[in-house]
């Protein structure tokens, strides 16, 4: 998968889980440091954002689709610490022309998210 330059900047990597999912992975460091100890609110959103286009990009698979973001909407519910910061996004509507996706991000523990997503999608096929 190819990352935009501002993925880059992150310093996002992207895998798969063990399911075949998409997941963003983001190391802390100087680049993502926001109040001293902690993640950037904004690498947190970028982050989400990542993680729910990687997964409407596999949703999609090989279509031809132009995707333009409609709206965002991001709940922060913990401090990021300073580890290793990991997401995954999930469609939850995979329309003609609208797709609905949520992602999560998490440092130690999945079940205790640091932050999570809602986005939509205008899709141009």
């Amino acid at each position: 998968m190819s990352m935009s330059p501002y993925a880059d900047l992150l310093g996002l990597t992207f895998a798969t889980d063990a399911q075949g999912n998409p997941l963003v992975t983001m190391e802390f460091g100087r680049d993502v440091l926001g109040r001293p100890g902690f993640v950037h609110g904004g690498a947190i959103g970028g982050m989400l954002e990542m993680a729910a286009w990687a997964a409407l990009r596999a949703a999609l698979g090989e279509e031809e689709t132009v995707i333009k973001p409609i709206n965002v909407t991001i709940d922060f519910m913990r401090g990021g610490r300073e580890r290793t910061t990991f997401a995954a996004g999930e469609v939850t509507r995979l329309g003609t022309r609208i797709a609905n996706v949520t992602a999560t991000a998490w440092q130690d523990d999945r079940d205790r998210p640091i932050a999570a997503a809602r986005l939509n999608y205008l899709l141009k096929r």
